[in-house]
């Protein structure tokens, strides 16, 4: 009996043998029929991956430079060489700075040249605080409240009260400028 299970165990174990050596002839079968779509397949992701690694380099050190430029601009806003590779490097960012210099030193032209940006944000706060800086009404959608409490300053100062508590009155209770627009309200009152 021992000799007919050793026996039926042998002839099992060379069935699963027979079978794996099938499966691997099989395996070599489909490689070498698809050898080059594989190698291509294969080659196609490791290139993507290299490829990938180097784009993500080279926009790591265009980031890096451009945040470099940035940071000796704002120690030193008269060097030309960091203007140059900030504007290269990272343009959105140049012209956030050309606008916080063209706010801080009331840059009237250089603010009118923004105002024509593509950008709708820059756009809008550069028209904002260019209409400020030379005393005209002003509209924004970014800083609303703070447009109806200029532009009724304006009228307040040209006389216009009616008009300025028209305005005043746009302006919502939830809004912080809201006390404002009461003080500006009363202030109305002795029409000054």
């Amino acid at each position: 009996m021992d000799i007919k299970k050793n026996l039926e165990e042998v002839k099992r174990e060379l069935s699963a043998d027979e079978q794996m050596l099938a499966s691997a002839f099989k395996i070599e079968k489909f490689y070498k029929r698809h050898k080059i779509k594989i190698i291509s397949a294969v080659s196609a992701v490791v290139l993507f991956v290299i490829g990938t690694q180097i784009l993500d380099a080279v926009e790591r050190s265009r980031l890096e430079s451009a945040n470099s430029a940035y940071l000796k601009l704002l120690q030193n806003p008269n060097d030309k060489e960091a203007q140059e590779t900030l504007k290269g490097k990272n343009p959105k960012l140049y012209e956030l700075y050309s606008y916080s210099q063209a706010v801080k030193n009331r840059d009237t032209k250089l603010l009118s040249g923004l105002t024509s940006n593509p950008d709708n944000i820059l756009r809008d706060i550069s028209s904002y605080h260019l209409g400020v800086l030379e005393q005209r009404e002003v509209n924004s959608r970014l800083y609303s409240d703070f447009a109806i409490v200029y532009n009724s300053y304006l009228a307040i100062k040209s006389h216009n009260i009616e008009e300025a508590k028209g305005q005043l009155a746009l302006i919502d209770s939830n809004s912080p400028l809201f006390n404002m627009a009461q003080i500006m309200q009363h202030y109305t009152i002795k029409g000054k």
